[in-house]
């Protein structure tokens, strides 16, 4: 394949903004009213999402899921807001929006849905808790919902690429399981790119911001990141101990010992946090609800 082949398909990217469920100006609209600083009430965002009527139905009942353990139920979103937080709200609706293009278009036999999205919430969950961690420290100054939305978004090019290239998702899976490499090594290999670049240039057509946007770019190559560069490492610290929970023998898990000591922490101290995640079957749950 070559890389010529790639910037075509890079090229294309940007439509995908029209494969959404719902128009990209609410999902823009969405992340300024939630954005750090913003000022919108509760109610001019329950507006903003209440436009959709399908999407105010599926955000319910994700809200009402056990992976939250809310003690009564919420029936509006402004309740839901309220009760979750603003940047919760977005998450579910990123995270229902991607479903929905995940259904709009076949994906490979090969492409594990529900392993794929179990994955990415436990990396967004993996995400915040490290930022947690590193704010503890002297000089922390990350955004732990930020980054839980990053990881929640971090293989989004995985899921387009199986979307509109089937035949090459295979091509790389098949290329990195047969040399037992990572995925993202594959595809550079293949085609010269890999799904952090998809991924961002998708989210960037989104118009989501740069703080999200720039981790999920170079999360497989953060030391070349030219802004958030503790981020991406962060997150790709994040993907590597998911990885590694899930099966140690896992080549994408072999990079998390690095990856922690360059942001001065200890890997026998946060392994247990992807541990715990893992066993966590509120997790599983909202998958379920999802796939």
């Amino acid at each position: 394949m070559t890389h010529e082949t790639a910037q075509k398909f890079l090229a294309e990217l940007p439509g995908v903004r029209n494969d959404l469920p719902f128009s990209p100006v609410l999902l823009q609209k969405l992340f300024m009213q939630t954005g750090e600083g913003a000022l919108a009430s509760m109610h001019e965002i329950a507006e903003t999402i209440a436009k959709d009527q399908g999407l105010t139905a599926k955000l319910l009942a994700m809200a009402n899921s056990a992976f939250y353990g809310l003690q009564a139920q919420v029936t509006t979103v402004q309740r839901a807001a309220t009760v979750l937080g603003l940047r919760e709200i977005r998450n579910i609706v990123l995270a229902i929006g991607i479903r929905a293009l995940g259904r709009k278009r076949p994906v490979p036999k090969g492409f594990d849905l529900d392993a794929y999205w179990r994955h990415q919430f436990r990396v967004a969950c993996l995400s915040r808790d490290l930022a947690r961690a590193l704010n503890s420290q002297e000089g922390g100054g990350l955004d732990p919902d930020q980054l839980f939305t990053a990881g929640l978004l971090h293989d989004l090019g995985k899921l387009i690429v199986a979307m509109f290239r089937p035949e090459v998702a295979v091509e790389m899976l098949t290329l990195a399981r047969s040399r037992n490499i990572p995925e993202s090594l594959a595809e550079n290999e293949y085609w010269g790119v890999d799904h952090g670049v998809v991924g961002a240039l998708v989210l960037g057509s989104w118009d989501l911001p740069a703080e999200i946007v720039e981790p999920v770019n170079w999360h497989h190559a953060p030391e070349l990141a030219p802004v958030s560069a503790r981020e991406a490492t962060l997150l790709a610290l994040a993907d590597a101990l998911a990885h590694e929970a899930a099966d140690p023998a896992d080549p994408q898990a072999l990079p998390a010992s690095g990856l922690a000591q360059s942001l001065g922490l200890s890997l026998e101290d946060v392994r247990p946090l992807a541990a715990t995640i893992l066993a966590d079957e509120s997790v599983d749950q909202f998958v379920q609800n999802l796939v």
